[in-house]
């Protein structure tokens, strides 16, 4: 298992550190000619969160699979097009589902739907749903699930990618006024007003996460708490400072206290 990923349990769909290291090089190219910040994270054995749900994804994604992506906007994976173009190329059908007229942009679909997923019609069901960084935002997480429960085959897998409630950033943005979230987010780590929504936090911890899928038919089939040093990420030094903290916490044996979550769930047949 990659030293990144704090697993909860051992499965055999986590992604390994061999497995990371080979996205790391199809995402940033060669060592030689790679910018100084991922040649670091490289160095130090560190992958984003986002690089262990997308390596995820990847091991997921079968030939011909039906693959639903919720709330992902323009992009199924807005650091990795690469990826993205060669999962779907997989793939019989993937569809983009997505409140936000964002969503009409995203060109890695093969339909895109301007809607609440509960207000997603349709007779198909999917092999694989994907939901990166969405189930924060969400107002009515019951509702919310039994829709997925409704659009996922028996058999098929659910995977949400979401901050941890309980992780310093997400407690001090839950404190402070919305109509400041985008200017810090911009700081540290880009991005356009447009991709801020308000959130919610219902769905912020593994407890809240399995009880819900859990009542909705899903099982819990895989769990991690990948590390996330991305907040200082684009600072040359503070970033030295980070990656240092963070191996200091694994030499004591603790748990990094900036971590997401990224829960996959079966679908009972």
């Amino acid at each position: 298992m990659a030293d990144a990923v704090r697993t909860l349990e051992t499965t055999p769909i986590l992604p390994t550190k061999p497995e990371l290291e080979a996205l790391f090089l199809l995402k940033h190219g060669s060592l030689k000619t790679v910018g100084w910040a991922p040649r670091r994270r490289f160095r130090y054995g560190y992958f984003f969160p986002t690089d262990v749900y997308e390596c995820l994804i990847g091991k997921l994604v079968a030939k011909g699979s039906a693959w639903l992506d919720v709330g992902g906007g323009n992009a199924i994976f807005p650091e990795n097009p690469r990826l993205a173009q060669e999962l779907a190329s997989r793939c019989a059908k993937v569809v983009a589902v997505d409140p936000s007229e964002n969503v009409l942009q995203n060109k890695f679909v093969h339909e895109s739907h301007r809607c609440l997923l509960e207000d997603y019609q349709t007779s198909d069901q999917f092999d694989l749903a994907t939901m990166r960084m969405v189930v924060e935002h969400v107002s009515a997480p019951q509702q919310f699930v039994a829709a997925l429960a409704k659009l996922v085959k028996p058999g098929g897998t659910a995977v949400v990618f979401t901050v941890n409630r309980r992780s310093p950033i997400t407690l001090f943005s839950w404190l402070i006024p919305f109509r400041l979230h985008h200017p810090i987010k911009k700081l540290f780590w880009g991005g356009e007003e447009e991709d801020t929504f308000p959130v919610q936090y219902l769905m912020n911890t593994r407890t809240e996460l399995r009880k819900l899928f859990e009542e909705a038919g899903f099982e819990e089939r895989a769990f991690a708490q990948p590390d996330d040093l991305s907040t200082f990420g684009r600072f040359r030094w503070l970033n030295y400072l980070e990656l240092k903290f963070w191996s200091g916490f694994r030499l004591l044996g603790l748990r990094y206290p900036e971590n997401c979550l990224l829960g996959a769930y079966r679908r009972r047949e």
